[in-house]
């Protein structure tokens, strides 16, 4: 965890901040949603799969622009 940390903050100092906290709570909900949905049964649908379809791509945006 203070790998990620550690690593997290350098690159903070590399992009604008908005764009890391995107960044950083764009993986965390992609993250949980396919925990979610993998290890503890969370029900899964089309329309959840494109909202986090548009989270990625939302976040990829945001980088891209930078």
């Amino acid at each position: 965890m203070l790998a990620r940390f550690s690593i997290s903050f350098e690159g903070i100092l590399k992009i604008p901040i908005g764009t890391a906290y995107a960044v950083w709570t764009g993986i965390g909900a992609s993250g949980t949603f396919l925990v979610g949905m993998l290890f503890f049964g969370d029900p899964s649908s089309l329309m959840r799969y494109l909202g986090v379809l548009l989270i990625v791509a939302g976040v990829v945006t945001l980088k891209l622009a930078h």
